[in-house]
């Protein structure tokens, strides 16, 4: 790995007898895009806020180009920042609110306005300069809030799940615009989100939280196809696990617990000559692919969630019932030596 640009060492972060944070590591790359990724209370927000020095550690480090900020108040920091909130002055138009940090700055009206325009069609909301919060659109106000961020030419990016205060369709094409944005800017920067979907298609990497603690970091391919832990893989993504004896006979030395996503599992007519017979216990809609829930019939206790395209679907006339089999491919399960599926 190349020089770290910005790094986190060792952080732990206690409230009394409650930690927060406990040895964080994370080193990141100049220009690189990070998600923190995990459930609520895992860590990730307390983490972002000690990246921008709105939480002080208990203990360890943060440099960002090789000086220690850690003991830095936020304003000698030089970031900038974006809320799920969007925390926009309802009483200045679009362009003021860009204007706003840039006051102070010993800068002449023309280099203020010069930067605003300029920020103003990055987000393309030129357009938009004369008018109030309260007259934009949630995923417009969240441009304004990203351009604010980036008018001040930060050396990172904090963003505290931007997104999820938006619905479906905006949060998708927002998503799009964030990304291609940072790779334009060429700026590192640093997203937390709960949103799996965001942090496998808009992160260079991913770091998954749980209980404090650094679970995983990978790319996004590397932590949906090999996950270090079952919390990862059922984190990231729809998964089946299989204690040792169960799943067409195969076993693991050491009995360690075997996962399969669904999408990687076959399903056929019933009479297969290799499959294991099974039955439909649920099937839901999922647009371009029906999402099948199955109970295996040497195992009536093992449930299998499969992912059939439209096509197979109306093929083998899929209903709750319908006696099916199913084909595990050997070669797609995943393993988690020493883990057990309780920490699931």
């Amino acid at each position: 790995m190349s020089q770290p640009y910005l790094s986190v060492r060792g952080i732990h972060k206690t409230f009394g007898s409650f930690t927060a944070l406990n040895n964080i590591h994370i080193d990141i790359l100049k220009n690189e895009f990070i998600c923190l990724l995990g459930p609520s209370g895992c860590g990730k927000t307390t983490l972002l806020r000690i990246v921008a020095g709105l939480e002080t550690p208990t203990e360890g480090s943060i440099t960002v180009g090789g000086k220690d900020i850690t003991q830095l108040p936020p304003s000698k920091r030089n970031f900038g920042m974006v809320f799920q909130s969007y925390a926009l002055f309802p009483n200045l138009t679009a362009y003021q609110n860009v204007a706003y940090g840039l006051q102070g700055k010993k800068l002449s009206k023309r280099e203020i306005d010069e930067k605003v325009r300029e920020a103003l069609a990055l987000v393309d909301l030129e357009h938009a300069r004369n008018q109030y919060p309260a007259q934009l659109s949630g995923g417009q106000q969240q441009r304004i809030a990203l351009a604010r961020a980036i008018v001040l030419s930060p050396d990172f990016l904090l963003l505290d799940e931007p997104l999820s205060a938006l619905d479906a369709k905006v949060r998708e094409k927002l998503r799009t615009e964030i990304r291609e944005l940072q790779e334009k800017l060429g700026i590192t920067t640093i997203m937390v989100t709960h949103d799996q979907e965001e942090a496998l298609t808009m992160a260079d990497r991913i770091v998954v939280m749980k209980n404090a603690e650094v679970m995983q970091i990978g790319s996004p391919q590397e932590v949906y196809e090999q996950p270090s832990s079952p919390f990862v893989a059922d984190f990231i993504g729809a998964i089946n696990f299989f204690n040792n004896n169960n799943g067409a006979g195969v076993r693991v030395d050491g009995g360690q617990p075997l996962a399969v996503r669904p999408e990687h599992i076959r399903l056929a007519s019933q009479g297969s000559i290799n499959g294991i017979p099974a039955i439909v216990k649920h099937i839901e809609f999922r647009g371009p692919f029906y999402r099948v829930t199955l109970q295996m019939v040497p195992w009536e206790s093992q449930l299998v969630t499969v992912d059939v395209s439209a096509h197979v679907t109306h093929q083998l006339k899929l209903a709750k019932n319908t006696a099916v089999t199913l084909e595990l491919p050997e070669e797609k399960f995943i393993s988690f030596p020493n883990e057990a599926l309780v920490s699931v």
